[in-house]
């Protein structure tokens, strides 16, 4: 086939089409998950749903409702669920070999050569890739060993309000003191820097940015600055746990101006920025600065499929045999759905889509923010868009959030949240969402931020 149907052409025709919800099967689902699955299941508590199906942006629930989705498996399927042209070449390869560890084959090769492609600035042409387990997670954990290996350095920078997964040196380098408190002693030698957030700094955008590089030079320059050995700086180029937070202009260069001063790898995590979510391939494009290392997953399996990829700078690959493994860096399915994503991304433009798109989204929102003092900001690039929500103080608003995501939820459209507070509207819909939905979805959204607030402002 060629690069498969049209975006119109991917989606159930009903959506958004829901009755009670949660539907009975729902519950029985949900009650029978709480019986035997892990207390550490967290989605089902804000949306209580059990899933049937998912064609495109949307997705059926097991009571036969439909929705809009504008979460994606926290920003996994940019090209939808079930995309025909992923799901092809899924198929033949299932049929014939999945497992292979990291013996050469022309899925893998293909998959590196297309993220060759795509790689950004000097990159292109001029990288290796290692694969790794199932999750991003992962990969951070490669380049951190990376960083360390190439400086012998120990010491790692990172920021505020990140987050950059859940196993210990991922951990270690996330901000979420609440995440990982039970689980200390994590990586010790790692110093957070402050973000630039204007919203949460409550300074202007240029004033921010000065703060945080300040702090950042700090660290290495400071003889009591605090980290006696560095080995990297890492940081996401959009915060994406961190409440959609898109760093004024001039942080990531600033960020490359220390890491090339002092002679450290810089790290970007693009896992949940990356393949397209931001409306370039990776969210750093915006700013035209290229990192040394650089870390993928989620949407790099395609159409779920667990895959993570950490993508260097030859210069540091200088690796022996057998010094960075995992068992599931040879799973050549989610190689191939990999490859069919950037395709299907590339022949439908859907770059150009996610921009002008989330143009239009953050636009609803700032129309509905207008005169509304719960709405605090609205931004972000590309099909990876925040609002944030505080109360009549201007404090953090979890409340709002937490409304407009069950009034959502009741009415057929799947958002989440995010931010330190929990205070921040996420919107991560796959990057073949339609006009047409779009505007659905939105409608839903807008009516949701105004019942919430208008509660709010009736309670205060």
């Amino acid at each position: 086939m060629g690069a498969g149907p049209p975006i119109q052409e991917l989606h159930y025709d009903d959506a958004p089409n829901v009755d009670t919800v949660p539907g009975p099967n729902s519950r029985r689902l949900l009650e029978r998950q709480r019986e035997v699955d892990s207390s550490a299941v967290a989605y089902p508590e804000d949306i209580p749903v059990a899933f049937e199906e998912g064609k495109g942006a949307t997705v059926r629930d097991v009571d036969g409702n439909t929705y809009i989705d504008m979460f994606a498996g926290i920003g996994v399927l940019n090209v939808g669920h079930a995309n025909p042209y992923v799901l092809d070449a899924v198929h033949k390869q299932a049929d014939k070999l999945v497992h292979t560890v990291d013996f050469p084959t022309e899925a893998r090769i293909e998959l590196i050569e297309k993220l060759d492609e795509i790689a950004p600035g000097d990159l292109s042409g001029n990288n290796r890739v290692v694969f790794g387990g199932p999750t991003g997670s992962d990969a951070i954990e490669a380049s951190i060993k990376l960083a360390k290996y190439n400086t012998e350095g120990s010491g790692l920078v990172a920021f505020r309000g990140a987050y950059h997964g859940a196993t210990s040196g991922a951990m270690s380098i996330t901000g979420n003191k609440k995440f990982k408190g039970n689980y200390t002693p994590l990586l010790s030698d790692v110093v957070h820097a402050p973000y630039p957030n204007p919203v949460e700094m409550g300074k202007s955008p240029e004033a921010a940015v000065e703060h945080a590089l300040e702090e950042v030079q700090a660290i290495f320059e400071d003889p009591y600055g605090g980290l006696a050995n560095p080995a990297g700086i890492f940081v996401e180029p959009i915060q994406g746990e961190g409440g959609v937070v898109v760093p004024p202009k001039g942080f990531l260069q600033g960020l490359r101006d220390v890491a090339d001063d002092h002679g450290v790898p810089l790290v970007f995590d693009e896992i949940q920025s990356g393949l397209g979510r931001s409306g370039q391939w990776w969210a750093s494009e915006w700013e035209g600065v290229t990192p040394d290392v650089m870390t993928s997953a989620k949407a790099l399996g395609g159409t779920g499929f667990p895959l993570s990829a950490t993508i260097y700078h030859e210069d540091l690959d200088t690796w022996d045999a057998g010094d960075h493994a995992g068992t599931y860096r040879g799973h050549v399915v989610a190689m191939r759905a990999g490859t069919r994503t950037i395709e299907y991304i590339q022949e439908h433009d859907l770059l150009a889509h996610a921009r002008d798109l989330g143009e239009y989204i953050r636009g609803r929102l700032r129309e509905a923010g207008e005169g509304n003092p719960h709405v605090a900001d609205v931004r972000g690039r590309g099909l990876f868009v925040g609002c944030e929500f505080v109360d009549a103080e201007g404090n953090p608003a979890d409340d709002v959030a937490d409304a407009v995501q069950d009034y959502c939820f009741e009415h057929g459209v799947l958002v989440w949240k995010a931010g330190r507070h929990g205070n921040v509207l996420r919107l991560l819909p796959p990057l073949v969402l339609t006009e047409e939905l779009a505007e659905t979805a939105l409608d839903v959204i807008v009516d949701a931020i105004e019942a919430a607030t208008t509660a709010t402002q009736r309670a205060d």
